[in-house]
């Protein structure tokens, strides 16, 4: 797997985490596109927030358990899920936090990470959906060019083949000239009594 297909890979995990957020109604859902130099292992982090404990865990739960069902991705580790004030989320290449509402404000990851970009969740798929036209453009120009050199291949084939078949077809069209020729030597030698 190249990195740019494992950095996809994780751009869908993080989609559809996100998606979870929204359904089960996290509020000031955010993406935070960690720098390179600064993230150390993740790539993303994903932040929401929920309004008591009983919502926090069950939006950790349903992520847990889409991210397993539609990908088999597992979280590397879970944190905090007893008391739901905060719940972290490692999936290595990203890291989901499912805040309530005072432990966002008082933690607030975003501030902390000030070289990170923050996306929504809409500007996410967006980018997401360019990315995979553009490698799907990319992909329908290299198809023509494949498909070319393909046909050039087939045709140079079946031109050795037919080169290989030639002798035999002319020694089968041979044999078929000589047996009636065979059959009237035969007839006349039978008429002359020879």
């Amino acid at each position: 797997m190249t990195s740019t297909s494992a950095h996809e890979e994780t751009r869908k995990l993080v989609q559809a985490a996100a998606a979870v957020c929204e359904d089960k109604k996290g509020e000031d859902t955010r993406i935070l596109e960690l720098d390179p130099i600064d993230s150390g292992l993740a790539d993303f982090f994903l932040v929401t927030s929920a309004l008591n404990d009983r919502q926090a865990v069950a939006i950790a739960d349903e992520i847990e358990f889409r991210l397993k069902r539609d990908f088999g991705a597992y979280a590397n580790s879970v944190e905090g899920r007893r008391l739901g004030d905060w719940i972290l989320l490692d999936y290595v290449d990203f890291v989901v936090h499912v805040f309530q509402k005072e432990r966002r404000a008082f933690y607030d990851i975003e501030r902390l990470r000030k070289s990170a970009r923050p996306i929504t969740p809409a500007e996410f798929d967006e980018e997401l959906k360019a990315a995979l036209k553009d490698k799907t453009r990319a992909a329908r120009v290299k198809a023509p060019a494949k498909a070319a050199a393909k046909s050039k291949t087939s045709v140079v084939v079946a031109k050795k083949k037919a080169a290989k078949k030639a002798p035999a077809k002319a020694a089968a069209k041979k044999s078929a000239v000589s047996k009636p020729a065979a059959k009237k030597t035969a007839a006349k030698k039978a008429k002359t009594g020879k």
